[in-house]
């Protein structure tokens, strides 16, 4: 998919809260009032609410950072032999011998084909048609 541009409505910034209205004042007064027991419950089962988070440290997690870097133990070194001289040898050319192929052929696109008999040569004239 590619990319578009997007309208306003859709963003990732700004997306903060605001004040809590209600429709009606008794709705509000409903609200009001589950606050009040909810929070007589947690007195009364002695919770305690977490310590608040400062806003400058707010969905930044706390990375573990080790004391000393982590390296391996690789062993013993050992230096790689360093001669000066190749060791790679040149293979001779592959050169056909015998006597049983006629030729090469083009049937397509530079395609060489190797001949063997004489109806072969037929066949690839006519691009096997017929």
């Amino acid at each position: 998919m590619t990319m578009h541009m997007e309208k306003a409505y859709l963003t990732t910034t700004g997306k903060k809260k605001g004040k809590a209205t209600f429709r009606s004042t008794a709705q509000a007064c409903q609200a009001r009032m589950a606050k009040e027991s909810w929070d007589e419950l947690k007195t009364r089962y002695a919770v305690t609410e977490p310590e608040p988070v400062p806003t400058r440290l707010r969905g930044k997690g706390t990375a573990y950072v080790p004391s000393q870097p982590y390296r391996r133990d690789t062993g013993p070194r050992y230096e790689s032999l360093n001669s000066d001289t190749g060791n790679a040898f040149k293979s001779p050319d592959k050169v056909y011998t015998g006597d049983a192929m006629l030729g090469i052929s083009v049937l397509h696109k530079s395609n060489g084909i190797p001949v063997f008999r004489d109806q072969d040569i037929k066949d690839i004239s006519k691009m096997r048609r017929g």
